[in-house]
């Protein structure tokens, strides 16, 4: 059954992967015995972390560095991503307290650039990056793409939780993570059977939030907590691995129960 699980031969692409979420992502693929290729930004941050990686778990990590909201920026990454690719993991995006100019603001005060800077990088890159490196992911023999959905891209706001705090929820990230949970109907379908292609839908994670906001997702939170990154280790080593072979097309959320009422 462990055999199910093991991701040894297999190599993996993670964008976003020297993130507080990405680096766990990519540590649990690594984990799993995956070499693990890291993108993001700053190449130095890639590389480092890459070298951590491979230290830690014995396997080949490398760096990309890739700004994805340059205009090739997507297409960039995908051409550089040479050989084998088993695992596409789509999770670099804007999150919703984002310090973007007219996003995280009241509604009448969110910006049209900021609303196409967010769907650029939450939405459009993951469809080029998966329509690129899809020809790789199926020679592969068991391909397998993740995309980072939200709560908010399967449930509408709660703007109770934010009165008194200066946090916002913008139009644009719920918009683009519903975005990214059909576009992941849509590729299971036009990819199958080659390619699997899943999505999971975290909740709130705790990252030094207002104390007002804290306490009251915590009590419409049936595990009576927010998140840590670690909480979605286990989601992503099942969605990569065989031990998933038979599911495409699902959003699974990771909340705590949170979308469950």
């Amino acid at each position: 059954m462990l055999d199910l699980f093991s991701l040894q031969g297999r190599r993996a692409l993670v964008t976003g992967g020297t993130g507080p979420l990405g680096r766990v992502l990519c540590d649990a693929l690594a984990g799993l015995g995956a070499d693990v290729v890291v993108s993001d930004l700053d190449q130095d941050l890639c590389d480092q972390f890459a070298t951590e990686l491979a230290e830690k778990h014995g396997i080949f990590a490398s760096g990309l560095a890739t700004n994805l909201l340059d205009d090739d920026g997507a297409s960039r990454l995908a051409r550089a991503v040479t050989g084998s690719l088993d695992v596409l993991i789509n999770n670099a995006a804007f999150t919703g307290t984002a310090n973007i100019p007219g996003y995280a603001v009241p509604f009448e005060e969110q910006s049209d650039e900021a609303f196409m800077l967010a769907t650029k990088l939450n939405l459009q890159v993951p469809f080029t990056l998966t329509r690129m490196l899809a020809p790789q992911l199926r020679e592969s023999g068991h391909g397998s793409v993740i995309n980072v959905s939200s709560i908010y891209g399967l449930v509408g706001p709660n703007m109770g939780l934010y009165e008194g705090t200066q946090m916002g929820n913008p139009a644009a990230y719920g918009a683009t993570k519903g975005g990214v949970v059909q576009l992941t109907r849509y590729l299971s379908t036009v990819l199958a059977p080659g390619i699997r292609v899943n999505a999971f839908a975290p909740g709130g994670i705790a990252r030094g939030q207002a104390e007002e906001f804290t306490e009251r997702y915590e009590k419409l939170t049936p595990l009576r907590r927010m998140a840590t990154e670690d909480d979605f280790r286990g989601v992503v080593m099942w969605l990569a691995s065989s031990a998933s072979r038979y599911v495409t097309g699902q959003t699974i959320p990771v909340d705590g129960g949170w979308s469950a009422w």
